[in-house]
């Protein structure tokens, strides 16, 4: 339940790109380190091969960052969050759920929360997409790489890139005999095991087993209920097997299974509104006025369980001057939650629960050219499928009604005779009764089909101009069965008002009928379910995207190019109970709450079927089409490298997905967009030491947002506001890292590896609106391990050593006008590892 942060990533398929994108590498411009590598004395760079090519990063015309599996290890990146502190164009942010990770990259970036939301920021695992952040977060094992390319890369596959991408690739079988084993032991009991076994079957086959279970005591104490929060409990399995009867084919099998049962993710209170002592005169605790504390005070635990799977086969074929690849993919998500989410010891909210049921299928074939002339080229289509099953409900707890009562001195609960004497037929049911509330379920389909293709021309020696095109079809169609059982929320207070005796011409009016001050305790409104006489529930999307970029290399040291590239993200289904009638369905200067004329088109279709307090939304939001231009320049040399990007970014209906305080607000931002730069640059002056600096800058406003929403300071209640002009919210101007890596050789067979980076971001507003709260973050981390005969790691490790605490969102109280709440980051953690490679 977070305000979303306007960001974005992208996701790169393993093997999609052409000969001039099919490679990527990382040298020592982005922390290029491996244990191989030094021993080899290879000047350590490292090769990334996205295709049957292999170049280095220097000869790649394009902006991306490469996270080695040794930096993994070093920098003890041990959960997803943790990437972005090598990473300062990425962010990454666990929200309400442990199934909800957003990333976000050159401030871009959604789809949490959301299960409707595809995200602008694509994520592959191994070649395949995983289309919601609950496929996106497995502790993966055997992870070689994660590629982060920025900016938007439809051109280079089938599906949501309007943003950028994020690739995680793992190690293939080998036909050599090994693998290794590692246990790891911290604070708050933090103790994460791995293993991996991988050798041949025969001459052909070979296999690889791994495992990993992770599982932590959590770091906030909850008051109420005598547990800790905020733990991790995870694990999976992979299986694979690789079959390449010759040098020209191989088949790669892979099956994963991974589970995550976790009380997460705690609350905290940053401003105890007007309705605390409402809380804690029916015997409630809160936490009051703490931003950053670490208790917490809920009368049940969270609920949050994900079983994650699936299984996928990719082809490829090496046919003389051709190289053919398939990837075929089922990917399965199941998903329940549950939540206390009035966050308080009270029981004023009884469950807010979710369930979902993902099944994926993808399909990918592609042709590249291997030729030795001028030009070469890859075509290929993308074939997506998606269903999704999803359910929920959010009901009144026992203290609900008593809470409401004092809210409205006591009115609630006086007036509940009189209200059903003027309004005949009122539904029975005391109002509200425990276990009153919505309940919700949708049916989403998605069918997706891409065509694409790219083509590179050596124009003379050492300029090429690459030429890309994806055209996609995009359809939808989705279904709703939302009930609503809050007997008061669907009472007419202004029919009640005139049944009273209130002139009908000024029943509306608060000043005249004074059941109207109960509005705000009708706070499940009745819902208009979808298809209807008005609204098919379909979507279909088609559009063209194309990248055009000249790249020179000068000599050996320097590359520079220039990129026009777009992108494109098709609809998404606002699958939540904010999925309302859009106002334009309604005659212009009518509302929902006030009865439109005859002429209301909504109206004249549905007749009396329209529901009363119907209030109006979204149900979907219109495609992102996403536009940048880009100047990079690359310099590497011995000791010393750079990579610089300069760029102008922008998203035509950015897809915004607000929480209000009791559902979310999706809605299409006209115009967003971002100037800034990148830099990497890295210098060693010696063999065994290496310093190394990021930094990004980002402009980041709304150029046009005029049904934007804010959170407004005092009611902390999201409201309609024209953001146009402003800076986006939660994104920092600068983000910073900075580090470096010792070894020092202590015999032949011994080293000591030291490795330290500091993570800054500058100060921003958290949240869109008058809420003038800021947060900066400073993370420090460290690591030093023994290496004995390459074989066994002895390593100390910790992060944000400083202890360092900010507040990374915030969100209106739920059912708590004047109440704040928000998330803070994860506090000091430290350990110590054992590992043993055979």
């Amino acid at each position: 339940m977070t305000t979303v942060e306007t960001t974005g990533i992208l996701a790169m398929r393993a093997a999609l790109l052409p000969s001039v994108f099919a490679t990527v590498a990382l040298a020592a411009p982005a922390f290029a380190q491996t244990a191989a590598a030094e021993d080899a004395g290879d000047d350590e760079i490292i090769i990334v091969t996205a295709s049957k090519q292999a170049k280095t990063l220097q000869d790649t015309p394009i902006s991306v960052s490469v996270t080695s599996k040794a930096l993994i290890e070093n920098a003890q990146i041990r959960d997803a969050l943790d990437l972005q502190t090598v990473v300062p164009s990425l962010r990454v942010s666990q929200l309400q759920s442990s199934a909800n990770t957003n990333f976000i990259i050159r401030g871009f970036g959604n789809g949490a929360n959301n299960v409707g939301i595809e995200p602008s920021v694509g994520v592959f695992i191994d070649g395949v997409y995983r289309s919601r952040s609950a496929a996106q977060i497995g502790d993966l094992p055997s992870v070689e790489r994660i590629e982060v390319l920025r900016g938007p890369q439809s051109t280079l596959f089938g599906k949501n890139a309007s943003a950028g991408i994020i690739s995680v690739v793992t190690s293939e079988p080998k036909f050599d005999f090994g693998g290794q084993a590692e246990l790891s032991y911290g604070n708050y009991n933090a103790l994460i095991a791995r293993a991996e076994i991988t050798g041949p079957i025969s001459e052909t086959i070979a296999f690889s087993l791994a495992g990993n279970y992770n599982r932590r005591d959590g770091y906030v104490y909850n008051e109420a209920l005598n547990i800790n929060e905020n733990e991790r409990n995870r694990g999976g399995v992979r299986a694979q097997l690789l079959f390449k009867p010759s040098e020209d084919f191989k088949l790669r099998l892979i099956a994963d299974y991974d589970k995550i049962d976790e009380i997460c993710c705690s609350v905290v209170n940053l401003v105890d509104g007007p309705t605390g002592n409402a809380v804690r005169a029916l015997g409630g605790r809160i936490i009051s006025n703490q931003p950053l504390a670490l208790r917490s005070a809920t009368n049940f635990p969270s609920t949050n369980l994900v079983d994650n799977f699936g299984f996928s086969a990719q082809a490829d074929y090496n046919a003389g001057q051709f190289y053919l690849t398939f990837i075929g993919a089922y990917r399965g998500v199941r998903l329940s939650t549950n939540a206390d989410s009035d966050f308080t010891s009270a029981d004023i909210i009884g469950e807010n629960t979710g369930r979902n049921a993902i099944d994926t299928y993808t399909a990918e074939f592609r042709v590249a050219s291997k030729f030795d002339g001028p030009i070469n080229f890859l075509v290929g289509a993308f074939y997506f499928r998606e269903n999704i099953d999803a359910s929920g409900q959010l009901t009144f707890g026992r203290d609900f009604r008593g809470y409401a009562s004092a809210l409205s001195g006591g009115a609630y609960v006086n007036l509940e005779p009189t209200l059903r004497a003027l309004l005949p037929g009122t539904p029975a049911g005391q109002f509200g009764a425990r276990g009153q509330g919505r309940f919700e379920e949708y049916d989403y389909k998605n069918r997706a089909i891409s065509v694409f293709g790219t083509v590179d021309w050596n124009i003379v020696e050492n300029l090429t101009l690459t030429l890309g095109g994806n055209y996609t079809h995009d359809r939808k169609t989705y279904a709703t069965n939302v009930v609503t059982t809050d007997v008061f929320s669907g009472l007419d207070l202004v029919r009640a008002g005139v049944n009273a005796g209130v002139p009908a011409v000024v029943a509306a009016n608060p000043q005249f009928n004074p059941f109207l001050g109960l509005r705000g305790l009708q706070f499940i409104p009745p819902y208009l379910n979808v298809p209807n006489a008005f609204e098919d529930g379909r979507t279909t999307d088609s559009d063209f995207a194309y990248t055009v970029r000249l790249n020179y290399k000068f000599n050996e040291n320097v590359n520079v190019y220039a990129t026009h590239a777009t992108g494109f993200k098709a609809s998404s289904i606002n699958l939540s109970f904010d999925a309302r009638p859009p106002a334009s369905l309604f005659t212009p200067g009518s509302t929902a709450q006030s009865p439109a004329p005859a002429a209301s088109p909504i109206r004249t279709a549905l007749g009396a079927s329209l529901p009363v307090n119907l209030t109006t939304g979204s149900r979907s939001a219109s495609p992102e089409y996403a536009t940048v231009y880009e100047l990079g320049i690359k310099g590497q040399w011995e000791g010393f490298g750079f990579n610089l990007a300069a760029f102008r970014q922008t998203l035509n209906g950015f897809q915004s997905n607000v929480f209000s305080g009791t559902g979310f607000i999706l809605a299409n931002a006209e115009q967003q967009s971002v100037t800034g730069f990148e830099i990497d640059a890295t210098i060693s002056p010696v063999k065994d030491l290496r310093f190394f600096t990021n930094l990004t800058y980002l402009n980041m406003k709304f150029d046009s947002f005029v049904g934007g929403a804010a959170l407004q300071n005092g009611t902390f209640s999201t409201l309609p506001q024209d953001l146009s002009g402003l800076r986006v919210a939660g994104v920092p101007e600068f983000s910073v890292s900075v580090g470096g890596d010792y070894t020092a050789r202590l015999s032949d067979r011994t080293k000591l590896n030291f490795h330290v980076d500091y993570q800054h971001n500058s100060p921003t507003q958290i949240a869109q609106g008058t809420v003038a709260l800021r947060r900066a973050v400073d993370n420090l981390n460290a690591s030093a391990t023994l290496v004995l005969n390459n074989k066994l790691d002895i390593t100390l490790w910790g992060r944000n050593l400083t202890n360092e605490a900010w507040t990374t969102t915030i969100f209106p109280g739920v059912a708590q006008a004047g109440t704040l709440s928000g998330y803070r980051n994860q506090p000091r953690t430290y350990g110590g590892l054992l590992r043993y490679r055979f």
